[in-house]
């Protein structure tokens, strides 16, 4: 067997015990996060939230979740990826649950700021746990493999929760507690999966040979030696005084304001076409669709080319002329079509973003490193929803909202490509200096 064979083989292997339950996790996960979107449809109208509540109340997730990021992220390392994981699994599906009973703006606020405390940590936990699994010329593609759930859970749980609202009634429930009951059952299940079957770390994977891991193991080891030095017993006070960190942190707000900013809200755009639930639902869905090709396509292309630059930049191009579109036209074909076409913008970059964030820090930052970077994006979950939300209640329509998010956007840009010219520039002079 060559080496890239059997490099392939070993890779193959850990993507099959790896990235599909991870990806399953994170389809709960953000099903749970944002199907608020659809139950908004009628427990706006049922409970008297106006669109700066719901907005506020969407956003306040991300402020729980930033607050808790980057101590829990710190945590993995010290109780382990399976019991760690298993737990956040656990309890955000008793708060999504608890959502189903929610009758006052006090209790919705409470237990988003809540849901995001329970989850935080997971998502740059994990981005941090596939570091210890693949090497990095393999990690924009099992990161798209796994960053796709966002995406899928949206696609696939949009249709359905546009079928579960026609639930109204039945038991005496409201079709919006009836969605909030069915969809936090997978996140209750899957906690308990991970419980059983996740392995911490390649040392304690029984799939793996002993040939297998030593391979994996020299590899991963090469490569942490190429990264910048790093204090161990200060790792995280590093990261939060790395500008580096900060500067990453700034361009994933424009990431995460053109996915959130948007995904809240999509259903109501829909709604205003004049579809019925069911048809909200399924046109809710096409953005999704066209994110998952971006994840999947853009991320491995990445990979294959070698080019991480203008694979970030790209398709945050392509959602800042999706955003100005939708504002610019009130005609439901052209602007289902420009939302699909932002549902790639808003995605396709997520797997390089967090395949490249790695490289830019010391090894012995990297897990708070990701925490910092994800925390300090996460901002741009609360601040875009609400400010969308209050442009709402303020102006009647969506435009302003849009547009704000689209200026937003390229000035995250600008910063991206100055971050990166810095760095391949730096790169350069190194190369040169080298004897």
């Amino acid at each position: 067997m060559t080496m890239a064979s059997q490099e392939a083989a070993i890779i193959s292997k850990i993507r099959r015990h790896i990235v599909p339950l991870l990806m399953l996790c994170y389809f709960a996960a953000y099903l749970d996060r944002v199907n608020l979107s659809f139950a908004a449809l009628s427990m706006n109208e049922e409970l008297g939230f106006t669109p700066a509540v719901f907005g506020a109340g969407a956003g306040i997730f991300f402020l729980g979740y930033v607050l808790f990021e980057v101590p829990r992220n710190l945590a993995l390392r010290r109780f382990g990826a399976r019991r760690w994981f298993a737990r956040i699994m656990l309890t955000w599906g008793v708060l999504s649950l608890m959502f189903a009973f929610v009758r006052t703006t006090p209790q919705f606020m409470g237990l988003r700021f809540l849901l995001g405390v329970a989850e935080a940590g997971f998502f740059p936990g994990v981005m941090f746990f596939l570091t210890q699994w693949f090497p990095a010329t393999h990690r924009a593609r099992m990161i798209g493999a796994f960053a796709v759930a966002i995406p899928a859970s949206a696609g696939i749980g949009a249709p359905l929760s546009g079928l579960l609202l026609n639930l109204h009634g039945a038991g005496g429930l409201s079709g919006w507690q009836w969605l909030f009951i069915i969809e936090a059952v997978p996140s209750l299940v899957l906690g308990v999966v991970l419980l059983r079957t996740l392995a911490d770390s390649p040392s304690e994977a029984a799939w793996l040979d002993d040939e297998e891991r030593r391979w994996l193991g020299t590899r991963l080891a090469d490569e942490r030696r190429a990264l910048p030095p790093g204090d161990g017993h200060a790792g995280a006070w590093r990261a939060l005084r790395n500008p580096r960190a900060w500067a990453l942190g700034f361009v994933y707000c424009g990431i995460v304001a053109a996915n959130y900013g948007v995904t809240f809200f999509l259903p109501q755009i829909v709604r205003a076409f004049g579809a019925s639930f069911t048809a909200v639902g399924f046109m809710s869905a096409l953005p999704f669709v066209a994110a998952a090709i971006g994840v999947l396509w853009w991320g491995a292309r990445s990979d294959r080319l070698r080019e991480r630059r203008w694979h970030l930049m790209i398709p945050g191009m392509v959602a800042v002329l999706a955003l100005i579109v939708v504002a610019l036209t009130d005609y439901p074909p052209v602007r289902l079509a420009a939302l699909i076409a932002g549902g790639f913008g808003a995605f396709a970059n997520l797997p390089v973003f967090w395949a490249l964030t790695p490289t830019l820090l010391a090894q012995a930052e990297a897990a708070a490193g990701i925490a910092v970077v994800s925390s300090i994006g996460n901002i741009a979950g609360f601040l875009a929803p609400y400010a969308v939300g209050v442009l709402k209640q303020e102006t009647g329509t969506f435009a302003s909202g849009m547009l704000g998010l689209a200026g937003f956007i390229v000035v995250t840009l600008i910063v991206a490509a100055v971050l990166l010219r810095t760095r391949r520039e730096g790169a350069a002079l190194a190369s040169r200096a080298a004897p």
